[in-house]
Parts: C-alpha cells; sequence; structure tokens
C-alpha cells in the first residue's frame, strides 16, 4: 500500500499544476501524481502546434469569462484569485518570460513547449513529487477517513485526492460511482466539412468573416465573427471553432448536418454591399470585374464568387446586369453552406462535458459531496474557445485547489 498525503489524478497540466502550487503551500507534504499513459504532459505538448499556448492577454475576470461557452458563471470569483497576470508571474518566477502574439494569445518566447514540460518536470523533481506512470485508475473508494485509489499497477491512499485526468470518460464512470453527475461530453472546437465548388481548390485562403448557423425556417440560432480559414474538407479558423464550441451541444443532435450562412464582408449588409457594386459598375465600367477583388477579399476568392454569380472572365463592370449585381451581393454577404460532418482542430480536441458545475464549491474547487475530494481542469463541464483559456482555466482551478489543501 502506497500512502500520500495528496493524490493526484493525471499527469497533464492542471495535474502538475496543483502538484507544484500544493507542495510550495504544503511543505513536506508526500504528493504523487498517478499518469495512465506512459508519457506526462502530452496535450501541453502539442498545443499551439507544439509551441504551447499558455494563455491569453486578457486581464479584465469578467471579459476573461466571456470566452467560456461552458464555466462562465463559475469561474468569475476563481478569477478574481488567479488569472492572467498571475500566471505570466508564476512563470516568470521559474525563468520562463512569455510573448503576446497580435491575437492576444501567449506563448514562451522559446517558441517550444518544451520549455513548460521541463519547467514542470524540474519544479516536481525538485519539490520531491512523485510522478507515476503507466497507473490507470480502475477505482476510487472513501474508506473511514482516507481515500483508496486502485490502480492497474498497485493501491494508494490518501488524505486528499485531486482529479485532473481530463475529458476521460473512464473516470467519469468512477465519479459517477461516487454519486456524482456526469453531463455527457460532445466535441467542441471542431471544423466543418464542406464540400462546395465556391471554396473548392481554396484551401489556405484567409479572410475576416460573419458565420451564422441556420435554423430549419432559416433563423439565424448561432453567429460568430473572426478569421475563416478554407481547408481541403471545409472551413476552419477562429470564426469557426468559436462557433463549434458555443454551438458543442446544439450541433450533436444535428449529427454535425446543418446550414451556414457566411457573410464574406463581416461588418457589411447585402443592401450595403449592393450599393457599393453599383458605384463601383460606375466608376469601373470599362474594367474586368473577376481581374481585380473588391472589398479587400482575397483574389481567388473574390474571382469565384464573381463566376458563381454568372459573370465571366471577360465581362467588365459596364457589362454586368442588375441581377448578376444582385447575386454577387448576395454571394458576398448571404451565400449558405451545407455542412456535412465536422474534423477535430488538430491534436487539440476539447470536449463539451464533465461533472455537474453545480456539485463543485468553486471558491475551493473541492467535491460538494464528498470531503477530500478535489477536480481540476477539463475533468469539470467547463470547456472554451482556442486561444490559451483551457490552460487558463487548469492553471487557476490547480493554482486554488493547491491553496484549499
Amino acid at each position: 500500500m502506497n500512502t500520500a498525503d495528496i493524490l493526484i489524478l493525471g499527469g497533464g497540466a492542471a495535474g502538475f499544476f496543483t502538484a507544484i502550487n500544493a507542495a510550495e503551500a504544503n511543505p513536506g507534504s508526500r504528493i504523487i501524481i498517478l499518469e495512465r499513459g506512459k508519457e506526462v504532459l502530452t496535450k501541453v505538448k502539442v498545443s499551439g502546434g507544439g509551441r504551447c499556448n499558455v494563455t491569453h492577454a486578457e486581464f479584465d475576470p469578467k471579459e476573461l469569462t466571456m470566452h467560456y461557452p461552458r464555466g462562465e458563471k463559475e469561474l468569475l470569483g476563481p478569477f478574481h484569485h488567479f488569472m492572467t497576470g498571475d500566471t505570466i508571474a508564476w512563470f516568470a518566477e521559474r525563468g520562463i518570460a512569455l510573448k503576446t502574439e497580435s491575437d492576444g494569445r501567449m506563448f514562451p518566447e522559446s517558441d517550444s513547449s518544451q520549455t513548460i514540460i521541463d519547467c514542470f518536470l524540474s519544479e516536481a523533481d525538485r519539490l520531491g513529487i512523485s510522478v507515476l506512470r503507466n497507473h490507470s485508475v480502475k477505482s476510487i473508494q472513501k474508506k473511514s477517513e482516507a481515500w483508496l485509489v486502485v490502480t492497474t499497477e498497485g493501491n494508494f491512499t490518501a488524505q486528499k485526492v485531486v482529479v485532473a485526468t481530463g475529458s476521460n470518460t473512464k473516470v467519469w464512470k468512477l465519479l459517477e460511482n461516487l454519486n456524482h453527475s456526469i453531463v455527457a461530453p460532445v466535441p467542441s472546437l471542431f471544423t466543418f466539412n464542406i464540400k462546395d465548388f465556391r471554396i473548392d481548390g481554396l484551401q489556405g485562403v484567409a479572410t475576416p468573416a460573419h458565420i451564422s448557423v441556420l435554423g430549419e425556417q432559416h433563423e439565424i440560432i448561432l453567429e460568430s465573427e473572426g478569421p475563416l480559414l478554407i481547408t481541403h474538407w471545409g472551413m476552419s479558423g477562429p470564426a469557426v471553432l468559436k462557433l463549434s464550441a458555443w454551438g458543442a451541444r446544439l450541433l450533436a443532435p444535428m449529427n454535425y448536418a446543418f446550414t451556414i450562412q457566411v457573410n464574406w464582408l463581416a461588418g457589411l449588409s447585402f443592401e450595403t454591399t449592393l450599393e457599393d457594386l453599383k458605384s463601383l459598375k460606375k466608376s469601373l465600367n470599362k474594367k474586368l470585374v473577376a481581374s481585380h477583388a473588391q472589398f479587400e477579399l482575397p483574389k481567388r476568392l473574390w474571382q469565384r464568387l464573381v463566376e458563381t454569380s454568372g459573370i465571366l472572365e471577360a465581362h467588365t463592370w459596364a457589362e454586368i446586369t442588375g441581377e448578376q449585381l444582385t447575386e454577387l451581393a448576395r454571394q458576398l454577404t448571404l451565400g449558405t453552406f451545407e455542412v456535412n460532418g465536422k474534423s477535430t482542430f488538430k491534436e487539440e480536441f476539447v470536449t463539451a462535458g464533465g461533472i455537474d458545475l453545480k456539485e463543485v464549491n468553486f471558491k475551493t474547487f473541492e467535491s460538494r459531496l464528498h470531503e477530500g475530494l478535489f477536480f481540476a481542469g477539463e475533468v469539470l463541464n467547463i470547456d472554451a474557445i482556442t486561444g490559451g483559456f483551457n490552460f487558463q482555466n487548469a492553471w487557476t482551478g490547480g493554482y486554488i485547489v493547491a491553496r484549499s489543501l
């Protein structure tokens, strides 16, 4: 029987951050991390294309919560105790400077996730934290005053247990045995599979856009704005990923078959665009429509939308009809596309679902049902849009758990 003061299930971002802060806050405590795989911190390694998107440069707690489709209300209090500025300071104290990119994402200056992994491993080593790999958890039970955790490699007892296993359905089942409610998981942060002539062969083209998901009566049921990227399989980019996160619960029952409306001109309405096109018809009357992209659109996309509107390559602005102008305005601002399926966004798969947030005390991240049982990271029904927000949830939860222990 292995005995610990604090037992942490999961050797990922939340698990390590909890362990390191707990060791500093509780000197002399025996802390063990149990990881089911043969490697730890695997998600940290692949995050941000291998650069590790540590956090996001948003310094107002209320504004920060707005990036969490699930967890917005619950994280407001915790973010007042530990958020972006604290994360930056925490890494700086350990010799790791972070830099901010133009979109607000923050990375280590080294541009390598290995910097973060090395920091966590050396801190765990310095503080005497035991990291045990290949320990898949088989059961979690309360035995009188202590917790008993049985893994594939042995039995462990501890006064306090922290579950930081991420979206692990096996562990969720074990927590259900402890009477915790699990919100069924559905995918979040995914890209849209679309086969359509208008975007076929345009992979790599990116532009700001406004996207809406349409209901059965063609009413808008969900919308988002931001850079849209055309890919081999359809559409991706922040605008699509945001839509997939906020719509995770809505799009799953549709089996990911739905209609979207794309306004390639983001802020412009159909009416304004039509007026602008009429002005262009007058001012550019002798120029070829397809040859000169308008509205700052990528040239290849402009040419494809012009072609879809029935305008030939040889047509000048003077030659196009009112009907063709109207159709071009429609393609630019009201074009509909059929989505048929989804694809996982790189390796950064995020799930909406997990422990019901009503069963957690967010002052401590402790279970409301069991004393000495804590949660951190994506094991909870908390998830965010892309941009470093999911990691910030892990750091905040881990820090507060460590202080609560």
